[in-house]
C-alpha cells in the first residue's frame, strides 16, 4: 500500500475542548481514493481539506448511490491514541456497499490508511472527558451521467471532526417520539445498510418530533407498523422484568457496532438478554404492569443514551423518574472506560494508532 501525502501549507487553529459541539469543525486534511471500472481502487492519498468539484450531472446527486460509516478516535490520559472497533466499521462499510452495487475496498489497506491519516491529524484529537475525534468514511458514485444504473467510478473519502457530546442533554435521559404515520425502511430494502437514503427518509418525522418537544423518532416496522425497530440515530434497548431486550435484526435494522458491544457485555455479566420482535403495545403494557425499568439507545455518536420518556399517540411512558438507570450507567461507564483506556480491553476492540 502506498499513500501519497500532501500536507497543508497553513494549519488551522485548534478549537477549545469545551466548545466543540458535534460535526461542525473539521481537521486540516482529508483521505481520498478513487475507483475506475477496469482499474479498481487506486490513487490513495492525503490532501489538504478542501472542496471537491464535481459536475452537477454526477450520479450521487441524482440517485443517492453512497454509503458511509462513523467511528471515533480517543486520546487516553497517557496520550495514547485509540480507535474503537474500526475493523467492524470497515467491514460494515463493505456490507453496505454490496447492497448499493458499490465495489468493496480492501479492508486491511483501508485500516492501515485510516491509521496513518489519524496519526497525521493526532493533534486534533481532544483530551477532555467525553470528547473524541469523529471519523467519517464515505463512498460516493461519481459518473457524470443521468441514466439510471450503477456508477462506473467512485470516490472514497474520510474526513475528521473533533466532537463533544452528540446530544445537548449529555448523558441524561432524552425524550423519544414514536411515529405512527411514517416508516423508514422495510425488509428487503436498504434498512440494514448505512446509506444516506435511510437518513433522508427519517428527516420529516424527525422534524415533527422536534416540533413536539422530542429529541428523536422511534421507528416501527414498515409493514404492520407495530413492531419496534430502531431510533433515527441509534439502536434501542429495554430492560423488561430484569431482562435486557432489543429488537432482533431483520434486514431493516442497522446492525449497530455499539449494539453488538452491549449484547456481548450484558451476556458476560450474566444478565438475561434477548433479541426478539416486540410490539409497541407489548412495551406499553409491560410498562403499565411496572415491568419496564429502563430504556436506552446505543450508537457510536452518543454511546449509550438513556431514554426518560416515550410518546406513542395519546400515550406517554415515563421511565426511571427521569434518572439514568443502573444498566445504562454501567454500560456507558464500561464502554467509555475501554475506549479511553481506563480498563483493560479483553475483547480485541481497540486498535492503537
Amino acid at each position: 500500500m502506498e499513500i501519497r501525502i500532501k500536507k497543508a501549507d497553513k494549519l488551522m487553529e485548534r478549537p477549545d475542548d469545551s466548545n466543540l459541539g458535534f460535526g461542525s469543525i473539521f481537521t486540516d486534511h482529508m483521505l481520498l481514493m478513487n475507483y475506475t471500472k477496469g482499474k479498481g481502487w487506486h490513487d490513495l492519498r492525503i490532501e489538504p481539506n478542501a472542496p471537491v468539484a464535481m459536475p452537477l450531472s454526477t450520479m450521487v446527486y441524482h440517485y443517492g448511490q453512497a454509503v458511509f460509516e462513523g467511528l471515533k478516535a480517543f486520546r487516553t490520559s497517557s496520550g495514547e491514541i485509540r480507535l474503537f472497533r474500526p475493523k467492524d466499521n470497515i467491514a460494515r462499510l463493505n456490507r453496505s456497499s454490496r447492497s448499493l452495487c458499490i465495489p468493496e475496498i480492501d479492508e486491511k489497506e483501508a485500516l492501515e490508511a485510516l491509521t496513518e491519516f489519524i496519526r497525521l491529524e493526532k493533534d486534533w484529537i481532544p483530551s477532555a472527558t467525553g470528547t473524541s475525534l469523529y471519523v467519517r468514511p464515505t463512498i460516493i458514485s461519481t459518473d457524470a451521467y443521468l441514466g439510471v444504473r450503477a456508477s462506473h467510478s467512485y470516490l472514497y473519502f474520510v474526513i475528521l471532526s473533533p466532537v463533544g457530546a452528540y446530544y445537548s442533554e449529555g448523558f441524561n435521559p432524552v425524550k423519544i417520539w414514536v411515529t405512527k404515520d411514517h416508516v423508514r425502511a422495510v425488509r428487503g430494502g436498504l434498512g440494514e445498510a448505512k446509506t444516506p437514503a435511510n437518513y433522508a427518509a427519517s428527516l420529516y418525522a424527525g422534524e415533527e418530533a422536534v416540533k413536539n418537544g422530542y429529541t428523536q423518532v422511534l421507528w416501527l416496522d414498515g409493514v404492520e407498523q407495530k413492531y419496534i425497530e430502531e431510533v433515527g440515530s441509534m439502536n434501542i434497548f429495554f430492560v423488561i422484568d430484569g431482562e435486557v431486550v432489543t429488537p432482533m435484526l431483520n434486514r431493516s435494522i442497522l446492525p449497530g457496532i455499539t449494539r453488538d458491544s452491549v449484547l456481548k457485555l450484558t451476556t458476560e455479566w450474566g444478565m438475561p438478554v434477548s433479541e426478539k420482535k416486540i410490539t409497541i403495545d407489548e412495551l406499553f403494557e409491560a410498562h403499565e404492569n411496572g415491568k419496564v425499568s429502563e430504556v436506552f439507545g446505543t450508537g457510536t455518536a452518543a454511546v449509550i443514551s438513556p431514554v426518560g420518556e416515550l410518546k406513542y399517540g395519546d400515550k406517554v411512558m415515563y421511565i426511571g423518574d427521569g434518572k439514568v438507570g443502573p444498566v445504562a450507567e454501567k454500560l456507558f461507564k464500561t464502554v467509555t472506560d475501554i475506549q479511553y483506556g481506563n480498563i483493560e480491553d479483553t475483547h480485541g476492540w481497540i486498535e492503537t494508532v
